[in-house]
C-alpha cells in the first residue's frame, strides 16, 4: 500500500512543477489576458502540497502498517481531490468555462477529508 501514494505523490509533484513552469512562461500572456493567473498558480500550489502529503501518507504507512485502514482512503482522497481541485482550476484558467468553478469545491472537500483521515490515523497509531 505504501508504494501507491509515494508514486502518485512523485507524479503529481512533477506535474505541479511542470504545470507551474508552463503557466509562468508558456501561458503567461494568455493567463494574464484572461485574469486567470491566480487560478493557475493555486492549482499548481495545491497539487504540490498534496503531492507531499501523499508521500507522507506512504511513509507513514511504511512505519505504521496498522494505520493503513485509514491511510488508504486518505491517499485516495488526496489523489482524487487533487485531480478534481487542481484539474478543474487549471481547466477553468485555460477555458474560462465557469461551471468548472462549481466543481472545484468537491475536490476541496476530498482534500479536507484526506487530512482528517491522516490526522485520525496518527491519533490512533501506537508507538
Amino acid at each position: 500500500m505504501h508504494r501507491l501514494p509515494i508514486i502518485a505523490g512523485a507524479v503529481i509533484g512533477g506535474l505541479s512543477v511542470a504545470g507551474g513552469a508552463f503557466g509562468a512562461h508558456g501561458l503567461k500572456t494568455v493567463l494574464e489576458a484572461s485574469g486567470q493567473t491566480g487560478n493557475w498558480e493555486t492549482a499548481a500550489r495545491y497539487a504540490m502540497v498534496h503531492a507531499l502529503a501523499l508521500v507522507a501518507v506512504g511513509l507513514f504507512a511504511t512505519v505504521r502498517p496498522a494505520a493503513a485502514g485509514l491511510l488508504v482512503p486518505a491517499a485516495w482522497c488526496f489523489i482524487l481531490g487533487t485531480a478534481i481541485f487542481s484539474g478543474c482550476l487549471a481547466a477553468l484558467a485555460l477555458s474560462g468555462v465557469r461551471i468548472l468553478g462549481a466543481v472545484v469545491p468537491i475536490g476541496g472537500v476530498l482534500l479536507i477529508a484526506g487530512w482528517a483521515l491522516m490526522a485520525l490515523a496518527a491519533a490512533r497509531a501506537e508507538g
